[in-house]
């Protein structure tokens, strides 16, 4: 299994909406047939479940998240 991606994110401004990642696998979805799962919501997904951080190095969680995986 592989590591979480550490983004390092200095202000919200630097959050996207969504990724290569996220496109991808909504695309992946949507053809087979998943409707009402973009993009937005595939990233959400993919840091609710630890495969990024996408907290900002400001914030405590990302120091404590940095090294899962490792």
């Amino acid at each position: 299994m592989g590591a979480p991606k550490q983004n390092h994110r200095r202000s919200l401004r630097d959050l996207p909406a969504r990724t290569r990642e996220s496109d991808a696998m909504s695309d992946a979805l949507a053809t087979r047939g998943f409707r009402f799962v973009g993009p937005t919501i595939l990233l959400c997904l993919h840091a609710s479940v630890g495969m990024v951080n996408d907290h900002l190095v400001t914030c405590f969680r990302h120091r404590e998240l940095q090294h899962r995986g490792e």
